[in-house]
C-alpha cells in the first residue's frame, strides 16, 4: 500500500469535470484507488463517488493505492490532482 494527502487546489473543487477526469485516469489501474475525506473513504474510479464526496478547494485528501501497480496509480492521481487541476 502507499498513500499521501493532497490539497485539492481546483476552484470549485472535485466537481463532475475534475472527478471524471480522476475516474477516468485512475480506472486504467489494477490497484484499488481510495480518497479518503474526512470520515469517508471513495473509491478515486467512481465519478459518483468523487462528486459525492463534497470536496471541495482546500481540502486536504488522502490518497490511498493498494493493488499489483499501486506506484503509478498514486503518481498519476498525484499529478491529476496537482498539476492538471491547478486553479
Amino acid at each position: 500500500m502507499v498513500q499521501n494527502r493532497v490539497t485539492i487546489q481546483a476552484e470549485k473543487g472535485l466537481h463532475m469535470r475534475p472527478a471524471g477526469v480522476l475516474a477516468r485516469a485512475m480506472s486504467k489501474y489494477e490497484s484499488e484507488v481510495l480518497l479518503i475525506f474526512q470520515d469517508k473513504r471513495v473509491n478515486a474510479k467512481s465519478l459518483l463517488n468523487i462528486i459525492g464526496a463534497g470536496i471541495r478547494q482546500g481540502s486536504e485528501v488522502e490518497i490511498r493505492c493498494e493493488g499489483r501497480d499501486e506506484q503509478e496509480a498514486l503518481d498519476e492521481a498525484l499529478q491529476v490532482l496537482n498539476e492538471r487541476m491547478a486553479v
